[in-house]
């Protein structure tokens, strides 16, 4: 199953779905925002507050955050690494320590 990760109030996405999470302050993400807004793939998320984070999705969308870039990672790796250690078992454990020589 996906995870779904908050971007703040209230809000989630997909972790599989992003492809870059963007900090808004350049030209370029102004324009990229522009653009996404002008084709209708522009998701405002931030619930009236400021932009602190753009996330690109794989399906083109881009998704305007109220939480900084750092956060959403932040949940992200979380995320991920809660499925690593549920994933891990004590005997695939041992069993890489066996193969890489190491004493258990």
């Amino acid at each position: 199953m996906d995870r779904l990760i908050s971007i703040g109030f209230g809000n989630v996405i997909a972790a599989s779905r992003i492809v870059a999470i963007l900090t808004p302050s350049s030209a370029p993400m102004k324009r990229l925002k522009d653009e996404a807004r002008k084709h209708g793939k522009l998701i405002d998320a931030t619930q009236g507050r400021k932009t602190r984070a753009i996330i690109i999705t794989d399906s083109d969308h881009v998704i305007l955050s109220g939480i900084q870039v750092e956060t959403i990672t932040q949940r992200i790796n979380s995320a991920y690494s809660d499925i690593v250690s549920t994933e891990r078992s004590p005997s695939a454990v041992s069993d890489i320590k066996e193969i890489s020589g190491e004493g258990i």
